[in-house]
């Protein structure tokens, strides 16, 4: 992961268990607004979305928010992605990263308005780091893009799912250092990393992931399977059928509501996956016991 910005270097005071203390630096994971605008080809921009994220793969997060709220629905829709006063450049499918970034709000130039849902324009988002559906006046609002999952005959080993958050931990560069960041992460059906992204918000990391796959014109997802680093929310649900994706493990918990969509929608839903032992909540029809 091309994580830009990331780290920032802090004094503390570590203070042991005896009492003792000392001064010693730190690293933290940076958390900054990001305002996603988007450009209309007559030349006027609109504020969509301000969420606080981890600098970082800026363009795959608008990319994939815009996708997963229904906003956009092919890449052929983006003319350019940008930060306002630097090109990143998205064009003809293929993303150029920039070497560094200069700006907390990006530009998403539209190639046609007319193919935009602008309905979904007239909510407001406002995102923070631990939440990322505030501010959205009802559930099903937040269906209207999902989509049941296709029944594609994808089973997946239990020996798989066991090794799935190992894999992710040793991807995980940023949190190694910080211990602050959640991550999301693509895996193939056997077993291999496709895609890994992190960021402070959970939100962000599967933004990342989906928008990087949306760009890339490989959507839906419906041979990969995802891994989430914390709880299963409702909107991460929500995020991944969009995506189409069929099989979503966690590593924490997932909300009642969580579990609810995901069965409703036909999604295979895995929480508690850590030392050696997960829950299946639903869809277990696609986990081949071992043996």
């Amino acid at each position: 992961m091309k994580a830009l910005q990331a780290l920032s270097d802090s004094r503390i005071t570590r203070i042991i268990q005896d009492g003792e203390s000392e001064v010693l630096s730190d690293v933290l994971a940076i958390e900054d607004p990001l305002e996603i605008r988007l450009g209309f080809p007559d030349g006027k921009h609109r504020a969509v979305s301000i969420t606080m994220r981890t600098p970082g793969d800026d363009a795959e997060l608008a990319a994939g928010f815009l996708f997963t709220e229904g906003i956009i629905k092919t890449p052929e829709q983006i003319k350019q992605i940008r930060h306002c006063g630097l090109k990143i450049g998205m064009q003809k499918g293929t993303l150029d990263r920039a070497a560094a970034l200069n700006s907390n709000t990006i530009l998403v130039d539209l190639a046609d308005a007319s193919a935009v849902d602008l309905k979904k324009l007239e909510r407001h988002f406002y995102t923070t780091s631990s939440c990322g559906v505030c501010g959205k006046s009802s559930i099903e609002a937040l269906r209207t893009e999902a989509k049941p999952i296709v029944a594609n005959g994808l089973r997946v080993s239990a020996d798989l799912i066991h090794s799935l958050p190992e894999t992710l931990r040793e991807a995980q560069r940023v949190f190694e250092e910080t211990g602050g960041l959640h991550a999301s992460a693509l895996f193939t059906t056997e077993g291999e990393l496709d895609v890994v992204r992190e960021d402070v918000g959970r939100h962000n990391a599967l933004d990342k992931v989906i928008g990087r796959k949306f760009l890339d014109g490989e959507v839906p997802l419906g041979e990969r399977i995802l891994l989430v680093s914390g709880r299963a929310s409702f909107e991460l649900v929500q995020k991944a059928l969009v995506a189409g994706i069929p099989v979503l493990a966690a590593v924490g918990a997932p909300s009642s509501l969580a579990v609810e969509l995901a069965r409703e929608y036909g999604m295979t839903l895995v929480g508690f996956v850590r030392d050696g032992r997960y829950n299946i909540y639903c869809g277990g029809e696609r986990i081949l016991a071992n043996g």
